[in-house]
């Protein structure tokens, strides 16, 4: 998807990631005090991303051969009695933009928006600790998402490939998505190399396996997703250093998953909950969409709207920010056609007002008058 703001914990708006910035004049020196951090497998410990003092980008400078640079001098160790001062990391301005854009982006999962900064305290420590020569085991990075569909799941998933990008942890801030289809084969010798491309794929970023438990099928013995799981037990290990695996899906079903391969579970660091969202926050996140689409409600149509939602939210298959995304369009064609058959000339606030009748035009209200009439 394209990045506009408030995605999957309302669906993804739009989401593109940073690539390659362009490239830019050799990096001036930065204070002593600062950071720098060599990437995972490249000799460069050039910080993450320049700053505006790098001056306009060369055109033989590409983001590759940024993360590629000749090897220079490591940062200077620090005396057992120096002080660091954390807010000069180069990472630090980037890990702040990338968390406000979270924080624009999902309307509530404080839950969530704390476990992603706790994650970013984590690994600032950890390069601040590299700077006292303090070795430690590298943290582990592969995470669980849970929760129902259109929770904020794939939009906290790129915005913390950004961030561990920008922390050193992944060396390039990409997020390649698969499912069941793109790793289990058809037939004998058909799921390694598949599982094994999709890997290729996500190097040096994060592999994010959505509806994670249909690999497992143990009701049938020929299923291949077995062989999946055994093969990612071994990229986790062996490959902890660049690349970060996070396993989505429904809270329920990915329990059972962990339960039934109890060596994936014990490699997953980190369980993320992404609860459903409550009518007021459904209501903010459609404020938030219609206002990013150049539209408004008017105060009829927005108590429609939230007639709509509480009537919807009982209804099966609700999908949270996406049922509130798709019903927005829908209100987009009903306006559409009702300007049409205006059979008069309309103007800017014609074509940027949502009414009421946009609104009660959904067959949610037709069908709750008609339960309503039903016999008991």
């Amino acid at each position: 998807m394209s990045a506009k703001q408030l995605s999957n914990r309302g669906a993804i708006w739009s989401a593109k990631l940073p690539g390659a910035q362009g490239d830019r004049k050799p990096e001036p020196a930065h204070p002593a005090g600062g950071f720098q951090m060599h990437r995972p497998g490249v000799t460069s410990p050039a910080p993450v991303r320049g700053t505006a003092a790098d001056g306009p980008p060369r055109p033989e400078d590409s983001a590759a051969d940024h993360l590629h640079r000749p090897a220079s001098d490591p940062p200077e160790m620090l005396a057992d009695d120096a002080l660091l001062d954390l807010s000069t990391d180069v990472a630090g301005k980037d890990v702040e933009d990338t968390l406000a854009r979270l924080d624009a982006e999902l309307v509530g999962l404080a839950n969530v928006k704390r476990r992603v900064r706790e994650i970013a305290a984590l690994l600032l420590i950890d390069r601040a600790r590299q700077r006292f020569g303090l070795q430690a085991t590298r943290p582990t990075m592969h995470m669980s998402f849970t929760g129902g569909p259109g929770t904020g799941k794939t939009t906290v998933a790129l915005r913390m490939a950004e961030m561990l990008h920008a922390l050193g942890y992944i060396r390039k801030p990409k997020v390649h998505t698969v499912t069941r289809d793109d790793l289990v084969g058809q037939f004998i010798g058909h799921t390694a190399p598949k599982t094994k491309e999709a890997l290729a794929k996500a190097a040096g970023g994060v592999l994010f396996i959505d509806e994670a438990y249909y690999l497992f099928r143990p009701e049938n013995e020929r299923d291949y997703g077995q062989e999946v799981i055994e093969i990612l037990l071994q990229e986790m290990e062996n490959e902890r250093t660049s690349l970060v695996v996070i396993f989505a899906g429904y809270p329920d079903r990915m329990e059972t998953f962990f339960s039934a391969n109890p060596g994936l579970s014990s490699r997953v660091a980190h369980h993320i909950e992404f609860p459903d969202y409550t009518h007021d926050e459904l209501m903010a996140i459609a404020e938030l969409m219609v206002r990013q689409e150049n539209f408004r409600f008017d105060p009829e149509a927005a108590q429609a709207f939230s007639r709509y939602l509480k009537l919807r939210m009982a209804r099966p298959r609700f999908a949270n920010a996406r049922s509130v995304r798709n019903a927005l369009e829908r209100c987009r064609l009903r306006q559409a056609k009702r300007l049409v058959e205006l059979h008069r000339p309309v103007g800017r606030t014609d074509l940027i007002t949502l009414t009421d009748s946009d609104v009660l035009g959904s067959s949610v209200f037709a069908d709750a008058l008609a339960d309503e009439g039903a016999p008991p």
